[in-house]
C-alpha cells in the first residue's frame, strides 16, 4: 500500500499545539507501520462527498482526515473533531479532466459565499462594483487546462480585480497561479497534460501538495518541521532547477520569497545524493545567512545524515581563510578600520593632492584591492569601469604612490584583504589537479566579488553542473556590479528566474517592488524580470505612517504589537529592522512599549520564543516573521546621510542611493503576512515611492 502525506496535513499539523503535535506523529507512524491494524481507530465518513474520506481517532478530541483505498493512504488534513469532519465535508480528491493531476478539490456547493477580505475596500454602491470580469473571454478549455476544477468555471469567468484574490483562495495551487499570472499581466507557465492512464499522483502538478512516504525516517522528517513544507514540497519549476542536468555555471534569480535558498539547498542535496563520491560546496555571504543554511540543511537531510556529511557550509569569508590556511598558509585579514588608518597615513605622507579620502577608499575598494593591482603599470592600465573620474598619468602616478604605501604596510603588518585571499586561492586551486570540492552552490550571490568569482571559476569553471548559483539583483546592498564572464563565469543561457512568491502576501510584495525597477539587466545582459512575480496569498497592505516625533513613532509601534499580539500572533513571530545600529534604542522602546520582551539579534540571528526580534536591516537578510514593522524611516537614515557625504565622485552616489533602495526592499520583504513602516517627519523619500 502507498502511503502518502499532503501539504493540507502539513499546514493543520503546524496549527495544533507541540503536545498535539506528539500524538498525531504517534498515530501517523502507527499508520504506516500498519494501516489495517484494527487496534486503529478508523470512522468512514457518510457524510463526506468524498466516500474514501475516513477519520482516525488520535486522542478524545483530535482526529486525522484520511482518503483511504485499496491501494493507498493518504494523509489529508488533522484538527479538533468537528473542525476536522467540517474540513472533510467540503473537500474530495479527483484527477483533473484535463491535466491528468491529482486534486484536493473545495467542493462548490460547499462555499456559500466568497467574500471579499475585510482590508480590501468594498465598493460603496452596485453601480461602482459592475467591473468587468477579468477572465471572462478565456475559454473554458484554457481555463480546465490551468487546473481549474470543472466546478469553479463559472466563479473564475464572473471574477473581477476586487475578488479574484479571494476566488484563488479556493483553487489548487495551479490554477490561483496562472489566474494571478493573467490578472497581473503574464503569461502562465503550465504543466504538460500527462496520459489518462499515468498515475495522477506523477503529475508535477500533484508532486508539489502529495509526497509518497517510503519509510518511516522520511514520515518523520515531514512531521517534525510541519511549517517547513519546503522539506518535502516543491514546484514544479523549482524541482526543474533542482535537478537539471547543466552544461556549465548556472543561476537561479528571483525576487525576495521565491524560493531561491530553498533551490540551493535542495540542488547541494541533489548533487551529493546523485555523485556518491564528491564534496559538495555550500556557501552564503555572512556567517549568519550560513548557520541559518546549516539548520535547514540538518532538517532536509534528517533521514540522509550520511549525506550532509559531504556538504560543507560556509561563509564566503570562512571559506577563503579555511581554504587559505590549508593551502597556502594562515592569513590574518586587515578591518576596515586597519585600512582607513592607514590610508590616511599614506594620503599624509604623499605629494600635495585634491583627492579626499572619501576618493582614495572608494577607488581602493572598487580598482585596486578588487582587481589586485600590485604595479604601476598595471595601475596605470587598469580599465576603471563604473568610475566616472578621468585620470589623466600623472593624477594616476600619484594616486599609486598612496595605494603602494598601504599594499606595503599591509605586507609589513602580514595583514590582506579578503580580495586578495580569494585572489591568491584561485591561482592555486587553479594549479591543483584535485579542487577541495567538486560542486558548489552558492546563495546570496549577488553579492559576489571580483576576486570571489575568480576563484569559483578556477575551482569549477565550465564543468558541468560544477557551478550553481542563487541570488537576486535587487538585494545587492554590498558589491558594485561587473562582467561575470570576463572572469570565467559564463551562465548566459543557463539562468532562470523564478515567479512564485511563497512567502509576502500580494500586498506587501506589490508595494515593496515599487522601490525596484522592474528589470534589472546585469553587465553580461543577462535580465532578470521582476514584474511577472505573483504571491500565493492575500493579505492586509502594509501601513506607511509618519510621526512627529521618536516618542509618537515609539507608540505608534507599539500599539501596532499589541493589537498583533491580540489576534493570536507569538511574540517571535515578529520582528523590528532599523538602519543602523544607532536606531536600534527606538525599536527597543517601541516593543517594551507594548510589555513585550526583546531579543536583540546579533550574527548567530538566533530568533527566541516568547521574544520580538529587533535587529538592522543587513541582518535582516535570510530572516522570516509573519509580522514586521521598519522603524526609523528617517529622513538622512535611510538612504543614509553619511554614505552620501563620503562619496568620491557622482557614480558612488547612484550606487548608494540604489544599495540603499535595496536595504529597504530587503527588510520589508521579511514580512510574510503584516508590514508597518514608519519614520519621524521629515520621513524617507522612499516612502513617497511606496505609497504611489
Amino acid at each position: 500500500m502507498e502511503f502518502r502525506i499532503a501539504d493540507t496535513f502539513s499546514n493543520s499539523l503546524a496549527k495544533l499545539t507541540g503536545e498535539e503535535q506528539k500524538a498525531v506523529k504517534t498515530t501517523a507512524f502507527d499508520l504506516q507501520l500498519n494501516p489495517s491494524n484494527p487496534g486503529m481507530s478508523f470512522h468512514k465518513l457518510d457524510r463526506a462527498k468524498d466516500k474514501n474520506f475516513w477519520s482516525v481517532r488520535v486522542n478524545k478530541d483530535i482526529r486525522v482526515i484520511v482518503h483511504k483505498t485499496t491501494g493507498s493512504l493518504l494523509l489529508c488534513y488533522v484538527d479538533h473533531h468537528d473542525k476536522a469532519y467540517d474540513w472533510a465535508s467540503r473537500r474530495k480528491l479527483e484527477t483533473h479532466p484535463k491535466t491528468g493531476a491529482a486534486q484536493l478539490v473545495e467542493i462548490r456547493e460547499t462555499v456559500q459565499e466568497i467574500r471579499i477580505p475585510s482590508y480590501v475596500q468594498e465598493p460603496k454602491s452596485k453601480a461602482k462594483s459592475s467591473k468587468k470580469s477579468l477572465f471572462d473571454q478565456l475559454p473554458d478549455e484554457e481555463l480546465l487546462g490551468f487546473g481549474v476544477p470543472q466546478e469553479w468555471l463559472a466563479d473564475v469567468k464572473s471574477a473581477t480585480e476586487d475578488n479574484y484574490l479571494a476566488v484563488a483562495d479556493h483553487l489548487p495551487a495551479e490554477a490561483a497561479e496562472a489566474l494571478l499570472e493573467i490578472a497581473t499581466g503574464g503569461k502562465p507557465r503550465i504543466s504538460k497534460p500527462t496520459p489518462a492512464t499515468a498515475n495522477p499522483f506523477e503529475h508535477p502538478d500533484a508532486l508539489r501538495r502529495f509526497r509518497v512516504m517510503g519509510n518511516v525516517a522520511e514520515l518523520e522528517r515531514a512531521l517534525d518541521y510541519p511549517w517547513e513544507k519546503w522539506t518535502v514540497f516543491l514546484h514544479p519549476e523549482q524541482r526543474e532547477l533542482v535537478e537539471k542536468n547543466n552544461s556549465g555555471p548556472a543561476r537561479v534569480t528571483g525576487s525576495a520569497g521565491t524560493g531561491k535558498t530553498i533551490v540551493a539547498l535542495h540542488r547541494a542535496a541533489h548533487l551529493a545524493r546523485t555523485n556518491p563520491t564528491s564534496r559538495v560546496l555550500l556557501a552564503t555571504f555572512s556567517n549568519a545567512l550560513a548557520h541559518a543554511l546549516q539548520t535547514k540543511l540538518r532538517r532536509l537531510l534528517g533521514n540522509e545524515p550520511r549525506l550532509g556529511d559531504r556538504i560543507d557550509v560556509y561563509s564566503l569569508e570562512a571559506l577563503g581563510l579555511r581554504l587559505h590556511e590549508l593551502h597556502l598558509g594562515k592569513a590574518k585579514l586587515a578591518s576596515r578600520s586597519e585600512v582607513v588608518e592607514l590610508m590616511k597615513r599614506a594620503s599624509q605622507e604623499a605629494d600635495k593632492h585634491k583627492f579626499n579620502m572619501q576618493f582614495l577608499l572608494s577607488e581602493w575598494d572598487q580598482v585596486v584591492d578588487a582587481r589586485q593591482v600590485n604595479s604601476w603599470e598595471a595601475y596605470r592600465d587598469v580599465t576603471r569601469l563604473g568610475r566616472k573620474t578621468r585620470l589623466n598619468e600623472a593624477q594616476r602616478q600619484l594616486l599609486w604612490s598612496i595605494f603602494q604605501k598601504v599594499i606595503e604596510a599591509l605586507s609589513r603588518q602580514k595583514l590582506t584583504t579578503s580580495a586578495g585571499i580569494f585572489t591568491r586561492l584561485a591561482d592555486a586551486i587553479a594549479k591543483v589537479p584535485n579542487k577541495p570540492f567538486d560542486f558548489a552552490v552558492i546563495d546570496e550571490a549577488q553579492d559576489l566579488t571580483e576576486s570571489q568569482i575568480r576563484f569559483f571559476a578556477a575551482l569549477a569553471g565550465n564543468k558541468p553542473n560544477g557551478l550553481f548559483f542563487a541570488g537576486d539583483s535587487g538585494q545587492r546592498i554590498f558589491q558594485l556590479p561587473f562582467s561575470w564572464q570576463k572572469l570565467g563565469v559564463d551562465i548566459r543561457g543557463r539562468s532562470k528566474n523564478l515567479r512564485i512568491n511563497y512567502r509576502t502576501s500580494h500586498q506587501i510584495r506589490s508595494q515593496a517592488d515599487r522601490l525596484l525597477e522592474v528589470e534589472v539587466r546585469d553587465v553580461d545582459g543577462n535580465v532578470e524580470q521582476r514584474n511577472d512575480t505573483i504571491s500565493v496569498f492575500n493579505g492586509p497592505p502594509p501601513a506607511i505612517k509618519t510621526a512627529a516625533d521618536e516618542k509618537e513613532e515609539i507608540k505608534i509601534v507599539g500599539s501596532w504589537l499589541s493589537e498583533l499580539i491580540a489576534t493570536g500572533i507569538q511574540p517571535h513571530e515578529c520582528g523590528v529592522f532599523v538602519r543602523s545600529p544607532e536606531q536600534i534604542d527606538r525599536a527597543k522602546n517601541a516593543v517594551q512599549h507594548a510589555k513585550l520582551t526583546v531579543k536583540i539579534l546579533d550574527e548567530n540571528v538566533e530568533t527566541v520564543a516568547g521574544q520580538v526580534s529587533i535587529c538592522t536591516m543587513h541582518l535582516a537578510k535570510g530572516l522570516e516573521f509573519r509580522a514586521v514593522a521598519v522603524m526609523a524611516c528617517d529622513d538622512e537614515v535611510i538612504p543614509l546621510q553619511s554614505r552620501i557625504e563620503a562619496v568620491g565622485e557622482d557614480s558612488d552616489l547612484k550606487e548608494v542611493y540604489e544599495t540603499e533602495r535595496q536595504l529597504l526592499y530587503v527588510a520589508c520583504t521579511r514580512a510574510r503576512d503584516s508590514l508597518l513602516i514608519t519614520g519621524v517627519d521629515p520621513a524617507s523619500e522612499y516612502l513617497d515611492d511606496m505609497k504611489q
